[in-house]
């Protein structure tokens, strides 16, 4: 009876490792996708661009990231995002690896054509200059001898590099805007450049830092967000009819809506391409 016993344990155990083995296999081989055909699609992304998406407690919020989930949703793909910060995003999903997609207020560019693709555009932007009240800066050329801040590898940062010159010692960039803008306040820089969204959403939420925004069309035109992907990702013949989709049948202006208060100018923005 001992014996038997004891062959029962030996029985049970390679049973049970074994099993314990192919459930790490079957792990491993979920996460080897890099074009968003395995079963979960890994988007990384950059939580200091509020509204657009940032960290709440511990939660990921923001439009990007509700209208990323009606996009997957109308895809029918499970996914998930990540909070990784910028430099990391942009090269993680260069790899295609662990990150299939990136999704931060990218604004597509020739220079990123270059090593990336895009997605079908979905959200229409321009860059805004943040300064203190009274500063008398009222256009991007009269920051040309001022202390700048920027996101480093933003196309503010592009913008400003060719108004400053490239090896202004005046242009401070930074790894994130939330730094940047923390520059201008204590007195470090004269002004902040950076998206619409960001910069409007700061004033809005500070009223007490007496900061105000300038706009110049002139020198900062319409960019256009997109999901960023790999070269050569097959992930883009399904997220684009799903983008299209969503702002075709008004979910879009739903999500607009709830993070801008008013509804969206969709005229430039279905007619953009990446």
């Amino acid at each position: 009876m001992k014996n038997k016993i004891m062959l029962f344990i030996i029985t049970l155990m390679i049973v049970l490792v074994a099993g314990c083995g192919q459930k790490q296999s079957s792990s491993t081989a979920a996460g080897e996708s890099s074009s968003g055909g395995g079963d979960q699609v890994m988007f990384a992304t950059d939580a200091s661009y509020a509204p657009m998406e940032y960290m709440d407690k511990d939660k990921l919020t923001g439009f990007d990231i509700d209208f990323i989930a009606a996009v997957m949703a109308e895809a029918g793909l499970d996914y998930d995002v990540k909070n990784t910060g910028w430099d990391t995003m942009l090269e993680s999903v260069k790899q295609g690896k662990e990150y299939q997609a990136g999704i931060s207020s990218v604004s597509v560019t020739e220079e990123r054509k270059q090593t990336y693709d895009f997605s079908r555009p979905y959200f229409e932007s321009t860059n805004m200059i943040l300064v203190k009240k009274g500063s008398g800066i009222t256009s991007a050329m009269d920051l040309k001898d001022k202390k700048v801040a920027v996101q480093n590898a933003t196309t503010a940062d592009t913008i400003m590099t060719g108004i400053m010159g490239d090896n202004s010692a005046n242009l401070k960039k930074f790894d994130s805007n939330p730094i940047a803008i923390m520059e201008l306040e204590s007195g470090g820089v004269d002004a902040v450049v950076a998206d619409v969204a960001i910069v409007n959403e700061y004033v809005k939420n500070n009223p007490g830092k007496d900061m105000e925004t300038v706009a110049d069309p002139g020198n900062f035109a319409s960019e256009y967000y997109s999901i960023l992907l790999p070269k050569g990702s097959e992930l883009k013949a399904k997220l684009d009819p799903a983008i299209q989709k969503v702002i075709d049948n008004g979910e879009y202006a739903k999500i607009y809506s709830k993070w801008f208060g008013k509804e969206p100018d969709l005229a430039n923005l279905k007619n953009a391409k990446e």
